[in-house]
């Protein structure tokens, strides 16, 4: 797999960023997070002036071969439906974006579906779905590395295209299955704890969802200690970064890994990355297995009502911006968030300082 160039921001400018915040006409620490926001997405621009251009929502879509196995109480047709559904309008990522001025990307990375041409999607299509896990890898590693090639493709176009903040969606039935495995696999929390009701299962369901993706792992687990040059991971243990391609291809879906492709080339370009909801935060869990500096890029924009996605936050350090008990995906979280994120860079562009206006600085 190609390695992404990312270049941690230098912390030289980190403290002109906050004296510049600290004497806007406020008192100290008043402004709460937009404060933090501020500092942080100047860091990322290196400049003291920071700026936001052409936002845009990129939605892959893929199907999952591990619904085979009754994880999800959606069909696998309402990938295609939906996905068609978006690229008509009307759908609750299509009112987000052209509420907060966002530009709906929307691209097949391997849905079990023939697209019409004409729908204004863009086809980069691996395969129709991927294979079932329960029994074999999801996907091989040559389409695993296509499939971060291709995500990758997308950003850097928008990049062109004057776009420096970017959101990342996602359709897929089965998907947070996947997520769960890789949450399971990258962080040592118990498979049990990072599984929830994804589309809407009832207890019985979850319970289902909990033995197919257990006897999933053990497979995988009995198949390394079968190969003897393998490391084997142990229980309550993430696997190593060396097996985070592995992981990847073993338990991932085609728009996953679109998304960690995305992820990565968008920190290479220094592009602010929002990151959505439970998929999307187990896709910049797995970029950071491949390149930890894509971290410094991230914003979190909330934490979803999906059970583990409170886990996988603080397993990342990470401080979301809203708690709306969204579970949608298709980005939507992260849409909602960015006008905080705009009045952040507002706030540090358009405020006075207390020199300027002469007044006395009272804290």
């Amino acid at each position: 797999m190609k390695t992404s160039a990312i270049k941690t921001p230098s912390k030289e400018i980190e403290k002109d960023l906050l004296t510049k915040i600290d004497f806007l006409t406020k008192p100290k620490g008043s402004l709460g997070k937009l404060e933090k926001l501020a500092a942080r997405i100047g860091l990322i621009q290196q400049t003291l002036s920071p700026k936001l251009s052409k936002p845009h929502n990129i939605l892959f879509a893929a199907d999952h071969g591990i619904i085979e196995e009754g994880v999800t109480v959606s069909p696998k047709e309402v990938t295609w439906q939906q996905l068609s559904h978006f690229s008509h309008g009307g759908a609750g990522i299509n009112f987000l974006c052209d509420q907060h001025g966002f530009r709906l990307v929307l691209v097949d990375a391997g849905v079990d579906y023939d697209i019409p041409a004409g729908k204004g999607i863009i086809d980069c299509k691996i395969r129709k779905s991927t294979r079932n896990y329960l029994y074999e890898p999801a996907m091989t590693r040559e389409e695993c590395d296509l499939a971060v090639e291709r995500g990758a493709k997308v950003v850097e176009d928008v990049y062109n295209d004057g776009c420096n903040i970017v959101s990342f969606g996602e359709m897929g039935s089965g998907n947070t299955s996947s997520s769960s495995m890789w949450m399971h696999a990258f962080t040592g929390i118990p498979l049990a704890e990072c599984i929830g009701a994804g589309a809407g299962l009832d207890k019985p369901g979850i319970n289902r969802k909990l033995d197919v993706l257990t006897r999933a792992w053990d497979n995988f687990i009995s198949e390394k200690k079968r190969d003897v040059a393998g490391i084997i991971p142990q229980p309550g243990q993430h696997v190593p970064d060396t097996m985070a391609e592995e992981i990847m291809a073993r338990f991932g879906g085609y728009e996953m890994v679109m998304a960690v492709g995305g992820m990565l080339k968008a920190a290479e370009l220094g592009m602010i990355i929002i990151v959505d909801g439970f998929i999307m935060t187990a896709c910049i869990l797995a970029a950071s297995r491949l390149n930890p500096a894509v971290l410094d890029y991230a914003i979190f924009g909330h934490q979803g009502d999906e059970s583990g996605h409170k886990l996988l936050l603080q397993a990342l350090g990470a401080d979301p911006i809203l708690h709306l008990d969204l579970r949608l995906g298709e980005g939507s979280g992260a849409v909602c968030a960015y006008p905080i994120i705009d009045s952040a860079v507002r706030m540090i562009n358009e405020m006075d300082n207390f020199q300027s206006v002469g007044v006395t600085k009272y804290f």
